[in-house]
């Protein structure tokens, strides 16, 4: 019966059924021993591992699965790992969730573990944002912070995003780290379930209070909001947690025609009224633009369901248009720099931040502005390392990645979709006192600056087989890299798991100086950039695509839009996506 089961995982089922496991997962484990050996293989063939977004996976039995087992031992690690790394200290965590199934039962354990371990728990009473547990760490003084969620993710997934006492997500070494403390709990009766009561705290509105207040405190242009304070703004939280802070930052700010998505107001796991949570895809926006159409709305804003990601649709003759990650940070970053110089505050020691997959258009915005920018790997945390490492010395204005994911100021260490729906509106009453739209404001930096098309091709591949093609994908590209995309011959490829960047003109190869990450880039001759990354948090391998052309005239717009999308599907056909 067995013969066709990977023989790591069972062998680890055969050590939960051995262990102290409650009886309903034994039971569970049976039954896929007896009719299912598929999915005992995909629920202990491996452990959940920290990736870009830390611990995540599909809820359900198995060491390869989240649920009460992995996320205690992943509590525990962490917990052995803090005092280690704090010893004679009282150590703090702030813990909080999101609106998925299971969230709250995660949180819940996972405030058990850590005050059985005798450390302070800060616990949110209900849901709330990431950016919020981010802020939060700083705030209360904490040494770290958990996160229940999944983000984007479809619905059978969860999620836990680990924090240190800087209020960004684990990073090298801290992240390797914890995993080899919590690969050392090799069986239940290694975790502390039994909590604490007496060391757990709940949390709520003063947070919310003084969260809010410095959101309150970014806005740069106030007087704009008030002659703008009828700008229409078309609202939904697609189920998530940004329902308890984006309206009241929006009001705050200033804006009193936002309305809701009733619908899609209310905190659901199950995410009723669309496929996928993810404010990137068309068909989660939906419901959201045919409101703004009934309404004649300015501007939708769409969060996730832990509120870090913000997806906006603008207003384009009688139609809407979504905007690209990338092109939603260029406006925000040209808006924040605009008014930064406008106010006398850029002193030469301002900067900014992008991801290496985030579109070039950014760096020309900083360029034009003399503020310096840093290009990091993938994954807000990194973003949140530079401002740790600079603080003090140079002053964080804003970042962003290609992924829908932005921050403005230095209070929160996450993409922050509370913050930047609030920016985003002020952007758009900017744009919008000058007497154009947001797409006319993008029009205009395309002329400026060079028109930028990106695309981003995602290949699923699941489970353990999946993961094998995936890295065998990468190693065939590594061995094999094209000499040629899109009829423009390669000049650059840039491999961050080797920290090499090689000239194929010259063969000279120069030094990256970033950590190192399974991340290829391939650089043509005439502009194009390439990038593959298997991503860190989902079954797939990411494709991102990046080309730049000239746009002479605004009247062009729709033919260069027309030829670079085109030269970009002729690239994905030619690599056979």
């Amino acid at each position: 019966m067995n013969t066709n089961i990977d023989p790591v995982a069972l062998e680890k089922a055969n050590q939960w059924l051995q262990g102290n496991y409650d009886e309903d997962t034994k039971k569970t484990i049976r039954q896929m021993m007896d009719h299912d050996l598929k999915e005992l293989t995909e629920s202990f063939y491996r452990d959940l591992e920290f990736g870009t977004g830390g611990l995540r996976g599909i809820m359900g039995v198995g060491s390869n699965r989240m649920n009460k087992y992995t996320v205690g031992a992943a509590t525990q690690g962490f917990s052995n790992y803090l005092k280690k790394n704090f010893p004679g200290q009282n150590i703090k965590v702030v813990i909080s969730h999101d609106s998925r199934n299971n969230s709250r039962k995660f949180a819940q354990i996972t405030a058990d573990v850590f005050a059985g371990n005798g450390i302070k728990v800060f616990l949110f009473e209900d849901l709330r944002p990431t950016p919020e547990l981010s802020f939060a760490i700083r705030y209360l003084g904490c040494q770290g912070g958990i996160m229940l969620t999944a983000s984007h993710n479809p619905k059978e997934y969860n999620g836990y995003k680990a924090y240190f006492d800087d209020g960004g997500q684990l990073i090298s070494p801290h992240d390797k780290n914890v995993i080899a403390e919590v690969e050392k709990i090799t069986d239940a009766d290694d975790v502390q379930f039994q909590g604490n009561p007496s060391l757990v705290e709940i949390i709520g509105e003063e947070v919310d209070q003084a969260y809010l207040t410095h959101v309150q405190a970014l806005s740069l242009s106030p007087e704009i909001i008030r002659q703008q304070k009828d700008l229409k703004i078309v609202y939904t939280a697609l189920h998530g947690t940004g329902i308890t802070l984006v309206p009241k930052a929006l009001k705050n700010a200033g804006f009193e025609q936002v309305s809701l998505v009733e619908q899609q107001a209310i905190p659901d796991g199950n995410f009723p009224t669309v496929l996928s949570p993810n404010p990137e895809e068309q068909a989660a926006m939906k419901m959201a633009i045919e409101q703004a159409k009934s309404e004649n709305a300015d501007l939708v804003l769409a969060t996730d369901p832990d509120a870090d990601r913000v997806g906006i649709a603008v207003k384009e003759g009688n139609d809407y248009v979504l905007l690209n990650g990338n092109q939603t940070a260029s406006l925000l970053i040209y808006y924040l720099l605009n008014k930064w110089k406008e106010e006398g505050k850029l002193t030469g020691k301002e900067y900014i931040v992008k991801t290496i997959v985030t579109s070039e258009l950014l760096a020309e915005i900083a360029k034009k502005f003399h503020v310096e920018y840093f290009d990091v790997l993938t994954g807000f945390k990194y973003i949140a390392n530079i401002i740790k490492l600079l603080e003090g010395e140079k002053t964080f204005i804003g970042g962003g990645e290609e992924s829908y994911g932005y921050l403005v100021g230095d209070f929160v260490r996450d993409k922050d979709a509370v913050i930047s729906c609030a920016m985003i509106a002020e952007t758009a009453a900017w744009i919008s006192s000058q007497g154009l739209s947001m797409m006319d404001m993008l029009k205009k930096l395309y002329v400026e600056f060079g028109f930028y098309k990106e695309k981003l091709v995602s290949v699923v591949r699941k489970g353990k087989s999946g993961a094998e093609e995936i890295a065998q994908m990468m190693t065939d590209f590594r061995a094999n890299p094209p000499r040629s995309i899109g009829g423009s011959p390669v000049v650059m490829i840039k491999d961050y798991q080797s920290s090499t960047s090689k000239d194929l003109k010259t063969g000279k190869e120069t030094n990256i100086n970033l950590p190192k990450s399974n991340v290829l880039q391939f650089f043509t001759e005439d502009g194009s950039k390439i990038s593959v990354r298997p991503s860190g948090t989902e079954p797939k391998i990411k494709f991102y695509f990046g080309m730049k052309t000239e746009l002479n005239r605004i009247e062009d717009f729709a033919a260069v839009d027309a030829f670079s999308e085109q030269h970009i599907d002729n690239i994905i056909k030619e690599l056979k996506l």
